[in-house]
């Protein structure tokens, strides 16, 4: 599935992290606790360079408690990243961050300087209610839906630390395959710019496999069909998603199943382990240079003019034919 969605102000907004990454003293990511990997920017971990990063994991209350502890001691290994987990229904909790913000830029805040922060994530990740419930009052604009904020703004947070917000972004090029339909199912892209049948059979096909109990009791089905394709025609007899004549509307069921996925009526499911990535990222290297070896093949015949025996032979009686004509006309003159 091609991802056709990345508005003008993403790419305005991916454009000043870049500018602007450099001027801060700690980074702070909110990435979704259900998909950690699909919902970094990879451009972050390129040009942070040794500015600090702290990164949220979001919507933990929708989350598999066991793999968000895998994916925060996978993600702390890397050097200078510390995580916390959140939740918008718990503001206590979230306001740890300020108190982390605080001890990660400890030398900053000796010097009695203000400590200047700026805050990233996905689209619908749940970053404007967390700034919301960190200044203490409505500042960011929130809504069950992705791109709400569509422009930069500076937030002072009071005690020494100066947030600087910015739009939800994806990147205009997703290079893991799976990041587009995870993204997609957790909420991250509008349904306008998604097909929903796809999306439905990824995380169909996902959920029965990783989660088989939970699908069986909420859907209350007597075994777990071995294939997507059958899981979701039992689920949809279940629902009462048919048409007339008895066909399964399988739109319809996949439209039941993300919506009730996102809403974590589902139970708390986690789309994406470390080990999966792990073993994606051998993948995705595979083809990567398949296609740097097709490149510099399709270069090569290039220099040597991709030209079949044939072909060459009808290029060099062209050529002997202008030589000809050449010739004749300075005859003439």
């Amino acid at each position: 599935m091609a991802l056709q969605w990345f508005p003008g102000h993403m790419h305005k907004a991916l454009k000043e992290i870049k500018e602007s990454v450099s001027k801060v003293d700690i980074l702070i990511e909110v990435l979704d606790a259900r998909i950690p990997y699909s919902s970094e920017n990879p451009e972050i971990a390129k040009i942070r360079g040794d500015t600090p990063c702290l990164k949220i994991l979001n919507k933990f209350d929708l989350a598999d408690p066991d793999l968000t502890a895998q994916w925060q001691a996978h993600l702390e290994s890397e050097r200078g990243v510390t995580t916390i987990t959140t939740t918008s229904d718990n503001p206590a909790a979230s306001r740890q961050i300020m108190s982390m913000v605080r001890e990660i830029c400890a030398s900053k805040e000796a010097s009695a300087k203000s400590i200047n922060a700026m805050i990233t994530g996905i689209p619908n990740v749940g970053k404007s209610t967390l700034i919301n419930i960190l200044a203490e009052r409505i500042i960011a604009k929130t809504g069950n839906e992705p791109a709400v904020t569509k422009s930069q703004q500076r937030i002072n947070l009071g005690s020494g630390i100066v947030l600087f917000d910015t739009p939800g972004v994806l990147w205009p090029k997703l290079e893991n395959p799976n990041s587009i339909y995870r993204l997609a199912a957790s909420g991250a892209v509008k349904n306008t710019a998604m097909e929903f049948d796809d999306v439905g059979f990824y995380a169909a096909d996902y959920l029965i496999k990783a989660y088989p109990d939970l699908m069986q009791e909420r859907f209350k089905l007597d075994e777990i069909p071995p294939t997507e394709l059958e899981f979701l025609e039992a689920a949809a007899k279940k629902r009462g998603a048919i048409m007339s004549g008895g066909r399964v509307n399988l739109h319809k069921i996949c439209e039941i199943l993300l919506t009730e996925l996102q809403a974590g009526k589902l139970g708390r499911i986690t789309l994406e382990t470390p080990d999966m990535i792990t073993a994606e990222k051998v993948e995705m290297e595979k083809v990567a240079a398949k296609k740097a070896a097709d490149k510099a093949k399709r270069k090569e015949r290039f220099k040597q003019g991709s030209l079949t025996p044939d072909k060459k032979d009808r290029k060099e009686k062209r050529e002997q034919k202008r030589q000809e004509q050449s010739q004749r006309m300075k005859k003439r003159r």
